[in-house]
């Protein structure tokens, strides 16, 4: 059970909005595709492995894109890659099938205005645009929104 000095920990994290980039599909992009997701950042903007750790249940995301139903899964670290290790949204936990790897995550900023791709269901890379990148502030709509397992 948390208690309300450890939901006030929940500082350390940052919610991030992503919309898909400018594409042969999207010329202007779109704000009806993307990823919302919670994660620590340290202070370059980077994903911070160390509060990852630490806030692993609070570090999710949602995947909406128009036409679909929204996904909500985990911001999960895991083994291999180029930097031994690689960020992941995973919707189902007996699954890999589900998983989207992001490019690089390891070493981009996440600052509005910045570009991430992600490898999507799809098995094609995605560029997103980083929107916003705000404190996370814990309510009833986030709590549902994210699925999260929140008991005071």
């Amino acid at each position: 059970m948390e208690t309300l000095s450890e939901l006030t920990k929940l500082s350390d994290l940052n919610r991030i909005l992503l919309h898909l980039a400018r594409s042969r599909e999207f010329p202007d992009g779109s704000s009806r595709h993307g990823y919302d997701f919670i994660a620590p950042l340290d202070a370059q903007g980077h994903i911070d492995p160390v509060l990852w750790k630490k806030y692993r249940d609070y570090c999710r995301v949602r995947r909406f894109w128009d036409g679909e139903d929204d996904e909500v899964g985990r911001l999960v670290h895991r083994p291999g890659g180029a930097n031994r290790a690689r960020w992941i949204f995973d919707y189902r936990d007996d699954e890999d099938g589900d998983d989207e790897a992001g490019y690089r995550f390891e070493s981009h900023a996440f600052w509005p205005g910045e570009y991430v791709s992600i490898t999507g269901q799809d098995r094609k890379l995605h560029t997103f645009r980083v929107v916003t990148v705000d404190p996370v502030v814990l309510s009833m709509a986030l709590i549902k929104l994210f699925e999260l397992q929140i008991k005071i």
